[in-house]
Parts: structure tokens; sequence; C-alpha cells
């Protein structure tokens, strides 16, 4: 589990093929600010833009972790597929502070950025956020965008989907990659956790 509250942003420096075909994933290698990684041990979680990831191999000396990516990941998440810059968070550990809402680390979908603009001291932010989602996705709660837990203001329903708006303070723009976005930038969802486990009982409850 995690928080949604981004502890440090890392570079993905590899992305190598683990065989040859569409039905291979990727190894990411990711470098980190000095001493991240401490503490940190194979098989540990870390979500890189809001996916957990496995941690496959540790370079300690090089603030250097690797991850495995399936294919399956890669077709339903962004920006893992390159190098690039990535939000990262440490799993949860119990007793720490809950600075965000509860997160399982699992895209439930991608978004694309429809507006971005500044608006006094902070940013507006407007997603187009795909049909599937838009029932989840409610005013005063709780949206994770690249691993960044988020609160919502408002919400606008429109064909394929609803259009929420937050907003980004100075702090936030600042210590995630939320800052590099521009409007047609895709972006990797996740849905409030309790929302998910509502609207699944209310299906099967119809069903």
């Amino acid at each position: 589990m995690f928080t949604g509250i981004i502890t440090a942003i890392g570079t993905i420096t590899e992305a190598r093929p683990l065989g040859s075909g569409a039905q291979f994933g990727l190894r990411l290698a990711i470098d980190t600010p000095a001493r991240y990684l401490e503490g940190t041990t194979l098989g540990d979680s870390i979500a890189l833009n809001g996916a957990c990831m496995t941690v496959t191999g540790l370079d300690g000396p090089r603030d250097r972790f690797e991850v495995d990516v399936s294919a399956e990941s890669l077709a339903r998440t962004v920006g893992l597929g390159q190098p690039g810059r990535v939000n990262l968070e440490l799993a949860l550990r119990l007793g720490d502070r809950l600075g965000g809402h509860l997160v399982s680390g699992h895209v439930d979908g991608v978004g694309s950025v429809s507006h971005i603009a500044a608006v006094g001291e902070s940013t507006e932010l407007r997603l187009h956020c795909p049909s599937e989602l838009a029932p989840l996705i409610a005013v005063k709660g709780s949206l994770v965008v690249n691993g960044v837990s988020l609160t919502i203001n408002t919400v606008a329903d429109i064909s394929g989907g609803c259009i929420a708006s937050i907003n980004l303070i100075p702090h936030t723009l600042t210590h995630t990659t939320l800052g590099e976005l521009r409007s047609g930038s895709l972006v990797n969802l996740e849905v409030d956790l309790i929302a998910r486990y509502i609207a699944r009982q209310l299906q099967a409850a119809k069903a």
C-alpha cells in the first residue's frame, strides 16, 4: 500500500527488453537521489508514477534499482516504457503517517490533460478521465495522478467520460513531475479504493 505522497523523483536511465516480441516486457533501471534506497531490499515494492513495482535489482553505491515491467503493465500505463523522470514512493509501513489516502499502486486507467494553466499562485489541472472511471470520480474525493494523491474540485460529465478539475499548489509542482505536464499529456490514474469496492458491490447486487 501507498499514500500518494511522493517521496522522490527518480530517472529511468535504461529500458531493456526482456525478450523479443510484443509479449515480453522491459527491465527498467531507475536512478534515485542519494541514500533514497537505504533500507530497501530485493522484493520490496516501490511505486513508479503510481504503478506498484517489485525491486528485482539493487545497486546501493550508485543509488539505483531495477524492476521488471510486464507487457500487460506497459499496455495499461504510461511513462514506463522509455527513459525519463518518474515519481517515486516507497511502500507504506505500519505506523507511517498517512498524509494522502490509501493507494494500492494499481493503475485503473489512463487519462489525458485537457487544460493546465496558472490561476493565482496555483495551477488548475483538468483531466479527461475515461468512461469506465467516470462514475468513481467525485467532488472532494481523491484521485491518484501519476502516483500523486490529489483532491478533486469539480467533475463535469461529458461524452466518453468526465473532466475532473484539480488545484495544484506550487509545492506539488516542485516536488513531483506534474509540473512537466502539458495539454495532451497522458497520465496514470487510480480511483479511490473505497469507491472501487462500492461500485463492485452495487454491480454484483444488480446482477
